[in-house]
């Protein structure tokens, strides 16, 4: 005959009721049994097959059906004491307690914001915005923009998750306030400067600039520092600040047209209209030299040794290789001064001697050593 009891709570909820076979009861249960604890769960579970092989009345799968809840409930206690340790109050942010799963919650998440915000700026600049035609500087200050906005609402969103409440943090904005206005406002002038760059783009990246002693191509701008490659292939990493509040040429920020100025000398006596034909020759000859605006000569000064003349050639090609035009028009003017007999003057001084006696004499011995040379 089939009858029906309860076993302990330790294994069934309520809804479980157990099978017998000849209406046997069920062996007498360990006094542990059912306590509540991972100590006593492991003595039960470790308990059932004895308990079963004393009693054969008792069906086979109602023996499998008692371990597996015995499993799940040892299962559930070790969650719940790791979970226990994960809320164990480790600080308090006025009345908001930090806990240890608190703090994983916010350093695994914080990671994915910067990562994914990351992402999504390299995204927007190599695939979504290059398919339009914003330049790269263009492009770039948008990227940054919108991962530096992403970042601010995704903090704040990550921090009310978190359970923290903003308003406990007022103290310790007090402090960054102060921190901010000794040790952090050299950081700060370079975040805001950053900004000021990112907004209203006196530079962006693949301009060439000049400032201090710094000169090369733009190739990031970050929110502390831009980073300038010179022709050396040097990066030089400059303080947003310095783009503000110091003078900065930028030779590309108009176009990628300018104008250089070649200084050249001639000796007095030279023919003038002839010097100026052969300058215009060498600009003509030069290919990277442009023919609209045309270039020109100027007779700047009469100086000291000679005419000083300046070449003045626009270019569009070489504006970040402005030595490399210079270099090759001051070639073409040396070989065609050369050619039709134009002198290059040496530096000239005339000494006056005003009353006294200036005594001339050859030294015999210098005299030989210069022979024998």
């Amino acid at each position: 005959m089939l009858c029906a009891c309860s076993l302990p709570p330790f294994f069934f909820p309520s809804n479980i009721v157990a099978l017998f076979v000849n209406g046997g009861p069920m062996a007498t249960l360990p006094p542990a049994f059912g306590k509540p604890d991972i100590e006593a769960a492991k003595d039960d579970f470790h308990a059932i097959p004895s308990i079963f092989s004393k009693d054969a009345r008792f069906n086979p799968s109602i023996f499998m059906v008692c371990r597996r809840e015995a499993e799940m409930r040892m299962l559930n206690l070790w969650f719940q004491g790791f979970k226990d340790i994960l809320n164990t109050q480790l600080f308090a942010l006025g009345t908001t307690p930090v806990t240890l799963w608190t703090i994983i919650y916010l350093f695994v998440f914080v990671y994915l914001l910067f990562f994914l915000s990351g992402k999504l700026r390299k995204w927007l600049v190599e695939e979504a915005l290059a398919k339009t035609r914003m330049d790269l500087g263009v492009r770039q200050a948008t990227g940054s923009i919108v991962r530096y906005l992403l970042l601010v609402i995704g903090l704040v969103v990550i921090l009310q998750t978190a359970g923290i409440d903003l308003t406990a943090l007022n103290v310790l904005a007090g402090a960054v306030g102060i921190g901010l206005g000794f040790g952090l406002q050299n950081i700060v002038s370079n975040f805001i400067s950053g900004l000021i760059i990112l907004f209203e783009r006196p530079i962006k990246v693949g301009d060439r600039v000049e400032v201090g002693n710094v000169e090369g191509d733009v190739v990031h701008i970050g929110g502390r520092s831009t980073t300038v490659v010179t022709n050396d292939n040097i990066s030089i990493i400059v303080p947003n600040s310095k783009f503000i509040v110091e003078n900065v040429v930028n030779w590309s920020h108009n176009e990628n047209l300018v104008r250089f100025r070649i200084p050249v000398s001639v000796a007095y006596g030279s023919d003038a209209p002839l010097v100026q034909k052969l300058l215009l020759e060498v600009a003509a000859e030069n290919s990277n030299v442009r023919s609209d605006p045309p270039p020109a000569v100027r007779l700047t000064e009469f100086g000291d040794s000679g005419l000083h003349f300046e070449l003045r050639a626009w270019s569009s090609t070489l504006v970040h290789r402005k030595g490399q035009l210079v270099s090759a028009l001051n070639f073409a003017i040396y070989d065609k001064f050369a050619q039709h007999g134009i002198e290059i003057p040496f530096s000239q001084h005339d000494l006056h001697f005003r009353g006294g006696r200036l005594e001339v004499r050859v030294v015999e011995g210098l005299e030989k050593a210069e022979e024998g040379r």
